[in-house]
């Protein structure tokens, strides 16, 4: 099959049989081990479809496999082609695949264990749903792990209607949707992030405060049903101690959280259940007008090394993305 490249790569289209463009890496490194080159066509197996991409997010989750400093990064096989979220139209679709076909526009989760990832022409997806019509593109391709982290979070939380949360590192990409996910389910949000955040935080939904120490101080007077900490900075103990219970506290990021008595969970890479039902949420509160993923900035393909270096640069308002 020959396949025309997608994705803007600053110059002119070219073609190759069984070969498609994609970013990816030979060795760990920082952003400059990453190239754009040619990679093997993917094809969908059971229970996957394959896009092409219209575009992709990058999250932290793709900085560390780069930099090989994730336990994932050990079965990863180089070159990878990294990338876990995208967006694109079906192209492909695998055995044992109901409610979608050819021509359909949707956003999900690739397996990256499996074939690598979605910084590519094609990409084949493990998780979906469908992409709401007035969605822009940057949104959609950036939406999906940060729905289903945060999502899988909330669930793991039990937050209900009328209950106070805490979440803390809540302008970045994970937090951002976190906030809006929390505040759909009837959740009262208190986000943190730095003062020059707090009108973005507030927007989305959320009372802002002060990021760091001492914040049972700045939201004194409040009853605090649970807190979701997004940003792994050490404040797990400030966070046990304003909700009570160390039950009641879920960490994306701090390891030392077996040692507080709060519980951790990482991302979804591949092999678990099925992750899209949050996906269907967000999509049809996008449709609301009351969820949107907030993007920071948009690369082309090209310059995939400039927005992982963006990307790993510390507190942002949304994600990085990379699209055609």
């Amino acid at each position: 099959m020959a396949l025309a490249s997608h994705f803007d790569l600053g110059g002119p289209s070219r073609v190759y049989g069984d070969a498609v463009f994609a970013l990816q890496f030979q060795r760990f490194g920082g952003p400059e081990v990453l190239q754009v080159g040619e990679a093997a066509e993917p094809h969908p197996g059971a229970g996957e479809i394959r896009v092409r991409v219209h575009a992709g997010g990058i999250s932290p989750v793709d900085l560390g496999l780069r930099a090989g400093t994730t336990p994932m990064s050990r079965r990863l096989a180089l070159p990878h082609i990294p990338g876990v979220d995208a967006a694109g139209v079906v192209d492909e679709v695998g055995p044992d695949v109901t409610g979608v076909a050819i021509g359909d526009e949707v956003f999900g989760i690739v397996n990256v264990a499996r074939l690598g990832g979605a910084h590519a022409e094609f990409a084949v997806l493990q998780f979906w749903a469908p992409k709401p019509a007035l969605m822009p593109w940057t949104e959609a391709g950036a939406a999906a792990s940060s729905v289903e982290t945060a999502t899988r979070a909330l669930d793991l939380l039990d937050l209900r209607d009328g209950m106070t949360i805490v979440i803390d590192g809540a302008a970045g990409g994970v937090g951002s949707v976190a906030v809006q996910l929390a505040a759909a389910r009837g959740a009262h949000v208190i986000g943190t992030a730095r003062a020059g955040n707090h009108e973005f935080v507030t927007g989305l939904g959320a009372r802002p405060t002060t990021y760091g120490p001492g914040l049972g101080g700045r939201i004194s007077g409040t009853k605090v049903d649970r807190a979701l900490d997004v940003a792994g900075g050490g404040g797990l103990a400030d966070l046990i101690d304003i909700t009570g219970d160390p039950g009641h506290v879920v960490t994306l990021a701090d390891f030392t959280a077996a040692q507080h008595g709060a519980r951790i969970t990482t991302g979804r890479l591949g092999g678990e259940p099925d992750g899209s039902h949050g996906l269907v949420v967000a999509a049809d509160l996008f449709a609301e007008g009351r969820f949107r993923m907030p993007i920071e900035a948009v690369f082309p393909l090209a310059d995939g090394a400039a927005a992982h270096a963006a990307a790993g640069q510390g507190s942002r308002q949304g994600k990085i993305v990379l699209a055609s």
